[in-house]
C-alpha cells in the first residue's frame, strides 16, 4: 500500500493507506481511468482471481457501453434513424433505464443525451430493444457507466465471498463493502479537486456508494438544459447506502437492480447544476442520501449539520 492520501480524480481518497494492514490493492485500466480493488482476504491468490474477474467484467461493459467503439450498443443506438431499433445487452438496457430515471428525478439536470432527446428513446425491458422515435439522439454513458461498472464489480466480489473490499473507478465512483480489520469503515477523505492537499472532510464508510464530480480539469460539465458550463461550483459529492442483501436478492423482480454507485455518479453531476434549495429538497425526499457541495471555497453539507 502506498503512503499519503491516495487521492485521484474525484477529490476522494483513502486516508493514510499505510495504516491499513494486510490490505491488497489490485489495479486495471479501462474506460479511460484506473479501476482498483482494495481487499483483505486470507487467501491472497483467491482474492487476486476475484479482482481479475471484476476487471474482465469491466472490459466487457466497456465494449458494450463505449460510444467510441464502432460496434458497441451505444454506437448503434446513436446511429438509429426515426423508427429504427436495435437489440442491446441486458447491461446496456439496464444502464439506460437507470439514466432515464435519473433524468426524471433531477428534472433533466442529468441527461446522458446532453439535450438531444433521451426521453424519446423507447426502452423495451423484456426484449432488450431500444427504439428511436426521432432522429439525432446521441447517448454518452460516461456520466453513469463507471458507477454502474463499480456496482457490478462489488456484487461480483460478494459472489466470490470477498466481502472486505473497496472498489473504485478513478475514485470518482466508489463502493465500500465491509471495512478492514480494526476499522468501523473505510477511512476516506473529500478534498478540493483543484488543491488535493486541502482535505475538506473525513468519512468512515461501509456498505456505501460515493460519487464525486469536480472542475479540476476545466469546464467539462455543461448544463444540458441550457448548454452553459458550470460556474462558481467547484465540486460535489453524493453518498447513498447500498441496499440490504435481502433487497439485492429481490432485485430481479424489479425493473432494474439497485445500483447505488450509478445513482451517485448521476447525482453528483446533477448537484453541480442544481440550486442549493433543489439539492436540499432532493436529499429530504431521498432517505439516506447525503451530499456535499463546494461553493467556491465553502463546503455545504446536506442534510445540514447541527
Amino acid at each position: 500500500m502506498p503512503g499519503g492520501g491516495a487521492e485521484i480524480d474525484g477529490g476522494v481518497g483513502i486516508e493514510q493507506p499505510r495504516d491499513l494492514r494486510d490490505v491488497r490493492r489490485l489495479s486495471h485500466e479501462a474506460m479511460a481511468t484506473v479501476y482498483e480493488v482494495y481487499t483483505v482476504h486470507a487467501d491472497a491468490e483467491y482474492a487476486a482471481q476475484a479482482a481479475q474477474a471484476t476487471f474482465d467484467l469491466v472490459d466487457r461493459l466497456e465494449r458494450e457501453l463505449s460510444r467510441f467503439l464502432p460496434n458497441s450498443d451505444i454506437t448503434r443506438i446513436n446511429h438509429l434513424a426515426a423508427g429504427e431499433s436495435t437489440r442491446v445487452t441486458p447491461s446496456t438496457l439496464e444502464c439506460l433505464v437507470i439514466a432515464r430515471h435519473m433524468f426524471d428525478l433531477t428534472g433533466g439536470a442529468f441527461d446522458v443525451s446532453i439535450g438531444t432527446g433521451l426521453p424519446t428513446l423507447e426502452l423495451d425491458t423484456e426484449d432488450f430493444v431500444v427504439c428511436a422515435t426521432t432522429r439525432g439522439v446521441r447517448v454518452d454513458l460516461g456520466g453513469i457507466g463507471k458507477g454502474y461498472a463499480v456496482d457490478l464489480m462489488a456484487e461480483l466480489l460478494e459472489e466470490w465471498g470477498v466481502h472486505t473490499s473497496l472498489v473504485h473507478g478513478g475514485f470518482s465512483s466508489v463502493v465500500a463493502l465491509e471495512p478492514p480489520p480494526g476499522h468501523d469503515g473505510w477511512p476516506l477523505t473529500l478534498s478540493d479537486p483543484s488543491a488535493s492537499s486541502r482535505v475538506l472532510t473525513r468519512l468512515s464508510v461501509c456498505q456505501t456508494a460515493l460519487g464525486a464530480s469536480g472542475l479540476r480539469k476545466g469546464d467539462h460539465i455543461v448544463d444540458p438544459r441550457t448548454y452553459d458550463p458550470v460556474r462558481g461550483r467547484r465540486a460535489a459529492w453524493v453518498a447513498v447506502p447500498r441496499p440490504t442483501e435481502s433487497a439485492r436478492d429481490g432485485s430481479s423482480e424489479q425493473q432494474h437492480r439497485a445500483a447505488p454507485a450509478a445513482v451517485t455518479d448521476a447525482l453528483t453531476t446533477a448537484c453541480m447544476l442544481l440550486s442549493l434549495d433543489e439539492i436540499e429538497t432532493l436529499c429530504a425526499n431521498s432517505p439516506g442520501l447525503k451530499a456535499w457541495v463546494l461553493e467556491d471555497t465553502q463546503l455545504v453539507h446536506f442534510p445540514a449539520l447541527g
